[in-house]
This record gives structure tokens, C-alpha cells and sequence, in this order.
């Protein structure tokens, strides 16, 4: 898969401990096994140093869910490499 483009740093309050210093990055998730698994690219997750927390808003939460429930129109094929960790 290809990475992110890196775009600017983006500082944020965390809502955790209210530090100053928390970052907006971005993630690869993956839902489902099998034929049923879903990739969503560049979720943005907030990550704070100050307290170590690393969370996602409930905004973000929420276009998950949409994106899973909307898989089948939104989605776009692409072949996935697998390794077995034991392998």
C-alpha cells in the first residue's frame, strides 16, 4: 500500500489530559476477515506525548461506521498481500 502523504503537522487540545501538544496523524485500519475485509486509509487518529493516550474523535467513529455501512459503493478493489506472522 502506498503511505500517506505527509501534510502539515496539525497540533490539538488532547481530551484526555488537556495537553497542548497533541498531533493529528493518520492511520491504516483494517475490519473484517476474509472476503468481508475492509481497508480504510488515512483515519485520523489523535496522539498525545504529554499522556501517552492515542484515541480517535467520536466524529471519526462515526464516519467508520458509515464507510462500513456504505462498503459496497464506496470501496475499491485492490489485491492485498497476506504473511502468516508464524510463517
Amino acid at each position: 500500500m502506498a503511505r500517506p502523504k505527509t501534510g502539515p503537522k496539525v497540533v490539538v487540545r488532547c481530551d484526555v489530559c488537556g495537553g497542548a501538544t497533541a498531533r493529528v496523524r493518520r492511520v491504516t485500519r483494517t475490519y473484517g476477515t476474509g472476503k468481508d475485509l475492509l481497508v480504510i486509509e488515512n483515519i485520523p487518529v489523535v496522539s498525545c506525548p504529554a499522556c501517552g493516550e492515542s484515541y480517535m474523535t467520536a466524529q471519526t467513529l462515526y464516519q467508520i461506521e458509515r464507510l462500513k455501512r456504505d462498503r459496497h459503493r464506496l470501496a475499491v478493489g485492490r489485491k492485498v498481500g497476506v504473511v502468516d506472522f508464524a510463517a
